[in-house]
């Protein structure tokens, strides 16, 4: 059985068509379903657990080394007990740990993700759609990191902060951040929230200008590399 279901996982990202699906999942998480404690504690339980294995089995996918999978295996099941024990049993301690094995997961997820977009191949719609995917997933990695900042140095930031929803606006910052449109409605007043709006706003323009660049070489090189193989499996006169 458990067999079954690893190997269900790691099907998962042996094709390009694991990317979109993964999108779905995160536009639904990002967009649909936010806060995710609306979900209840057997909704957050299930995609807890979706993810972890997701994350996990795409570590995996990615390294041929036992050990560095072990490692990130490790993390991973770390992380997803923190969350649950400071569910259940919350402390200051445990808050900032849930937040930085929040934060470290998404990043590991982005890395997994980023791996099978520029593996060798041709650019399919599916490894554009998981292009996309690490885009959501940078904003959400910043809006956990937000909010780890308000939550260990209160009125880091300043404006329309919902007071019955806090972590939405943690996530519109981010985005609007990411994107550098720069609203205003909410400004970070605090040095260090300051200076990672800066980065985050970098780091969004960076990523698209870099991402395009690669991906259009990736597929030229692709195409040359065909036309080659093609031009030296033709019969000579």
């Amino acid at each position: 059985m458990i067999n079954k279901i690893w190997g269900l996982f790691s099907r998962f990202w042996s094709t390009d068509r694991g990317l979109s699906i993964f999108l779905v999942m995160i536009v639904v998480v990002v967009f649909v379903l936010p806060p995710l404690a609306s979900l209840g504690v057997t909704g957050r339980l299930f995609l807890d657990v979706l993810f972890s294995l997701l994350l996990i089995s795409g570590i995996a996918s990615m390294s041929g080394r036992r050990r560095v999978l072990i490692t990130l295996a490790l993390i991973s099941i770390v992380a997803l007990a923190i969350r649950w024990i400071d569910s259940f049993n919350a402390s200051r301690l445990l808050d900032v740990l849930n937040y930085l094995s929040t934060i470290t997961a998404t990043i590991l997820f982005s890395t997994v993700v980023l791996s099978q977009v520029v593996k060798k191949g041709p650019i399919t719609i599916h490894r554009i759609e998981g292009a996309i995917a690490v885009y959501l997933l940078l904003g959400l990695a910043w809006a956990h990191t937000y909010e780890l900042i308000e939550y260990l140095s209160p009125g880091a930031f300043t404006g329309a902060l919902t007071a019955s929803n806090r972590f939405s606006s943690w996530m519109y910052f981010s985005f609007v951040t990411l994107a550098s449109l720069g609203y205003g409605d909410i400004a970070p007043v605090h040095p260090i929230a300051r200076s990672l709006a800066v980065a985050e706003a970098l780091t969004g323009q960076l990523y698209l200008a870099i991402l395009i660049a690669r991906l259009v070489s990736q597929e030229l090189y692709y195409r040359v590399s065909q036309e080659g193989d093609t031009t030296k499996d033709s019969p000579r006169d």
